[in-house]
């Protein structure tokens, strides 16, 4: 099962827990599994069917661009970040 890592502002919904393990094969699945064990979670990291704009996915260390459809593997690690923007022009 794909362990997912909960973001400090998040474990309030996990129990302070700071992984999850769930069944899943892709993002969305990931997040509907949290969801059923840690409700009100998916409200944060969702909107508007896909995966909140301040927020990025990365699966196994690689930065996803593919969001809710990414594959996630069996034994997969998920990480939800606060997404980082700006640099230079």
């Amino acid at each position: 099962m794909p362990t997912v890592f909960i973001p400090s502002l998040l474990q309030k919904f996990t129990g302070d827990r700071k992984t999850v393990e769930v069944e899943a094969s892709t993002v969305r699945q990931v997040i509907e599994a949290l969801e059923q064990a840690c409700p009100g979670i998916k409200e944060r990291l969702v909107e508007n069917g896909g995966i909140v704009p301040s927020i990025s996915v990365a699966i196994d260390g690689e930065v996803t661009t593919l969001g809710m459809i990414q594959k996630v593997g069996e034994h997969s690690e998920v990480h939800f970040l606060p997404a980082i923007a700006g640099g230079s022009r």
